[in-house]
């Protein structure tokens, strides 16, 4: 794939509060002087946290003038609540749709939602707007959380793809091997769509390991004990992780990975150190 093919794009979350949300929008601004493909906004299924990822997406992409993908998520919505937020979409320009199964709230079990799979969910947005929005699904390299074998979730995966997605991003992970395993497992399974490493830049290591249990995602035991053996220095652990992502990266594209998808928790500076390491153009 040739240099100018790639597609960088970055992830952010809607904020709770006035201050937060002044904060993102800086550091969209810093970021989209880079000129990334496009910003993704995580979603908040439910009344006060849906209203804030849609204003968030529709402020990103009309002021920021950054192609803003939404993220949109079948668990705790029904079809007329995801029919209205498509139609919203479609009519302020967006063109772009991150279709997740999104996690199921505490207490709600299966019942929540008339859609209860990714693909259910890409098979619907096709049906009610057809082919308008570029849909990103979701790959796990390291296997979904709750999936019940690898080879489950591979084809979990290609359900998904032939659903109608145009392209993947991953969930983060620190080893690329994983990745390139994940791509040629599903090659083999006839799905030939883009799937663009998510990336998660190391900035601390509390943070990094409560999440990384809930998703799934494995923290090789070397870089584990490495973090802990710093402790309180955050200048050490951040100066460490840049390195080690930024070296992951330079694997993935020399292995031909499309881009890079950086979730960068609503801060520019670790993305963008990972970004000149790189010497990625802008």
């Amino acid at each position: 794939m040739s240099t100018s093919d790639r597609r960088y794009s970055f992830e952010f979350f809607p904020t709770k509060t006035d201050a937060g949300h002044e904060k993102l929008l800086t550091v969209a601004h810093q970021l989209a002087s880079y000129q990334p493909d496009f910003f993704s906004c995580t979603y908040g299924a439910g009344g006060s946290t849906r209203d804030r990822t849609l204003n968030t997406v529709l402020q990103l992409d009309g002021e920021v003038k950054v192609p803003t993908a939404p993220h949109l998520s079948c668990v705790g919505d029904s079809k007329a609540e995801l029919r209205e937020l498509l139609n919203t979409y479609q009519a302020n320009g967006i063109q772009r749709i991150v279709a997740l199964r999104g996690d199921l709230p505490s207490g709600m079990g299966m019942a929540s939602g008339e859609l209860r799979y990714a693909n259910e969910l890409v098979e619907f947005i096709r049906a009610e707007t057809g082919d308008h929005f570029h849909i990103e699904v979701a790959a796990y390299p390291e296997v979904h959380p709750q999936a019940r074998s690898f080879e489950d979730d591979l084809h979990n995966f290609v359900r998904k793809c032939q659903a109608g997605a145009d392209s993947a991003i991953t969930q983060y992970f620190f080893s690329a091997d994983c990745y390139f395993y994940f791509v040629e497992r599903v090659r083999k399974l006839g799905v030939e769509l883009p799937i663009t490493p998510g990336i998660m830049p190391i900035t601390n290591y509390s943070k990094l390991a409560r999440f990384s249990d809930a998703c799934g995602a494995e923290i090789p035991r070397w870089i584990r004990k490495q973090l802990e053996a710093y402790g309180d220095d955050l200048q050490s652990i951040q100066a460490f992780g840049e390195q080690v992502v930024s070296e992951m990266c330079e694997r993935l594209l020399a292995g031909g990975a499309p881009g890079l998808h950086f979730y960068t928790l609503n801060q520019a500076e670790p993305s963008l150190a990972i970004w000149n390491n790189l010497g990625l153009p802008r």
